[in-house]
């Protein structure tokens, strides 16, 4: 087999094998295909497009070029969740909590933030001492202990796709469905759950910021996952502002927190709860929508769920008593007011541009070198469909240089759009793909 005539047969349209894909994902991992071989496959791929079948081939191989972790030795069944990620998506850190509460497993792997801020790692480790640094043995006992553990993604999972990524990035082939989708999955099933539950995004500050987009997405990756014999679920949100209040890392932790006792922002607590249901039905402790609802309402009311993200953060190396003492996270030594400069409403919050303002503070990764402040950040006072009055607050800027405030207050403002009318509302969940 020649990585010259698969990269002849995919430009002249024809469907590759299961076997060619093979070769070339094994190949190029093990570095006995050079880049631009790949690079030209790539191309091709692009614009010929991958089918259902070559589709599902590419997820399984790139899964399957490193480790696959084994969590049968976890009782019951493993639901993980996965975002496509945008700004203020704090949702592990409340859901997972959520879910264990109810009797679910969680065992998942995650990573740190390259943008607006950390990943869901970075976050956690605003409570002192914690670490995602476990090795299985203890990441499965953890799991089978109290529910619920996180460990940081190894190298070994799916290193195909990491090599494949960084080469689509630098040579515009990112933007292909089944690349992206094959993309994620891999990961996810390389990780062992059982079922799988996506929050795809939508809107400015997302990675698709076309509904239609997103949709197709979701479609692939439900389709790939139950092609891959894993139950899979895809909830379509809303991400054209950001998700909840806060943004930055230390700041989303305390609004999770807030979200456990039963005070979280209605778009935030909206989600988890959608997302929560979902993993109760995958995971077989709840036969329908109302009955989930209703189990996961009961651990926020009675505290199992808080008491779960306690017994979590203390099990990985953390100081628990910040989960009910939230003043014990970091701070930043600046807070500022952010004033409307305008009387009417919020027509429009540039989504992304929350996420930069953030990025500026210091909040999130340029590169993947680059240090996080986890205490820095931006609490929005009003979002799009609020009244406001000249004078009034926007936003609260969490910062530690004036400097970087003083940036950061220019861009939220510029990110604002304010109109004379109420805007009309749009649903906050899209669509559950199923």
């Amino acid at each position: 087999m020649r990585m010259y005539d698969i990269i002849m047969k995919k430009r002249n349209g024809g469907e590759l094998s299961r076997e060619e894909i093979d070769f070339f994902i094994e190949g190029y991992t093990k570095g006995e295909i050079p880049d631009y071989q790949v690079s030209a496959l790539m191309m091709a791929i692009y614009f010929r497009k991958m089918t259902e079948n070559e589709t599902l081939a590419l997820t399984m191989a790139m899964a399957g070029s490193g480790d696959m972790l084994d969590l049968s030795s976890i009782g019951g069944i493993k639901v993980d969740k996965h975002s496509t990620g945008g700004v203020g998506d704090k949702t592990s850190l409340a859901l997972t909590p959520m879910a264990a509460a109810c009797g679910i497993p969680v065992a998942k792997m995650s990573g740190r933030g390259l943008g607006h801020t950390g990943g869901t790692i970075d976050k956690l480790e605003s409570f002192s001492g914690f670490t995602t640094a476990l090795t299985t043995e203890r990441f499965i006992e953890n799991v089978n202990r109290i529910g619920i553990a996180i460990m940081g993604q190894t190298a070994d999972l799916a290193p195909a796709d990491k090599k494949l990524y960084a080469l689509r990035d630098v040579t515009a082939t990112v933007d292909n469905m089944s690349l992206i989708a094959s993309s994620i999955m891999s990961k996810k099933l390389a990780a062992g759950a059982d079922a799988i539950v996506l929050d795809v995004k939508t809107g400015s500050g997302a990675f698709m910021k076309e509904e239609k987009d997103a949709k197709a997405l979701a479609e692939e990756m439900v389709k790939l996952g139950k092609n891959a014999g894993r139950k899979t679920i895809a909830v379509l949100s809303d991400m054209d502002q950001p998700l909840g209040y806060a943004v930055g890392n230390a700041l989303e932790v305390k609004e999770a927190i807030e979200t456990l006792k039963g005070h979280g922002p209605k778009d935030f607590t909206e989600l988890c709860m959608t997302l929560g249901s979902q993993m109760l039905i995958a995971g077989g402790k709840a036969s329908d929508t109302d009955e989930a609802l209703e189990k996961l309402q009961r651990v926020i009311e009675d505290g199992s769920a808080l008491r779960k993200l306690a017994d979590f953060v203390e099990a990985q190396g953390g100081n628990p008593e910040a989960v009910y003492h939230t003043e014990l996270l970091p701070k930043a030594s600046l807070i500022h007011e952010v004033k409307s400069p305008a009387e009417g409403y919020i027509g429009h919050i540039a989504c992304d541009e929350v996420g930069v303002c953030s990025l500026i503070l210091g909040g999130g990764r340029e590169t993947k070198e680059s240090e996080i402040d986890l205490s820095v950040g931006i609490v929005l006072q009003k979002k799009v469909g609020d009244a406001v009055k000249e004078g009034d607050t926007l936003a609260v800027i969490h910062a530690n240089s004036s400097e970087k405030l003083a940036e950061a207050e220019k861009r939220y403002l510029a990110a604002c759009t304010f109109i004379s009318t109420e805007p009309a509302k749009t649903p906050f969940i899209k669509e559950i793909i199923v």
